[in-house]
């Protein structure tokens, strides 16, 4: 131990480094830096690409059970279309009615909901106007006719109606709006 009030110890820290001649230490420091900071830059590279993979895989399961909720779907449409001629018509209309109960079964599964609008108002967020007719006896704008069902996912439209409206002001000279 160093006893004698004159002698200062050696400085500590960067100061000392800079004062050393050849400024080893601050190259060894920034050297130290530079390793960390390309260690960490792979490791994160290295996370993105996992997440990345990780977001895949878990996008080709979700692919995947949802066609195995189909496929039972598409085994009954074959076997209707390869049933005896002497099935009536209504057993095959029957039989198709029950595949499209397992359809409508395997959207709602998926939050899906199909929307009921006729007689409803025409609101432009849930609803594509495809045509529009003079009816006196409904409400003015109201939905008269559905081309294509709209269906929803909540309360969030998943895929608009396309419908045709009552328009009471509408001129009933051309034929296709009767």
């Amino acid at each position: 131990m160093n006893t004698n009030p004159s002698s200062t110890p050696p400085a500590k820290g960067p100061a000392s480094d800079e004062a050393t001649p050849d400024g080893t230490a601050l190259q060894e420091e920034l050297s130290a830096q530079k390793d960390r900071y390309l260690r960490l830059a792979a490791d994160f590279d290295n996370f993105r690409k996992r997440t990345a993979q990780e977001a895949d895989r878990r996008a080709a399961a979700q692919k995947e059970a949802f066609i195995r909720e189909v496929l039972p779907v598409i085994d009954n449409l074959e076997r209707a279309l390869a049933s005896d001629v002497s099935t009536s018509h209504e057993q095959l209309r029957e039989g198709v009615q029950m595949t499209l109960q397992q359809l409508h079964q395997i959207l709602r599964n998926h939050g899906i909901e199909p929307e009921e609008n006729i007689g409803q108002p025409f609101d432009p967020l849930r609803h594509e106007a495809v045509g529009s007719r003079h009816v006196p006896s409904q409400p003015d704008r109201v939905v008269l006719e559905v081309f294509q069902r709209g269906y929803r996912r909540g309360q969030e439209v998943f895929r608009p109606a396309k419908v045709v409206i009552n328009d009471l002001h509408a001129d009933n000279s051309s034929p296709w709006l009767q």
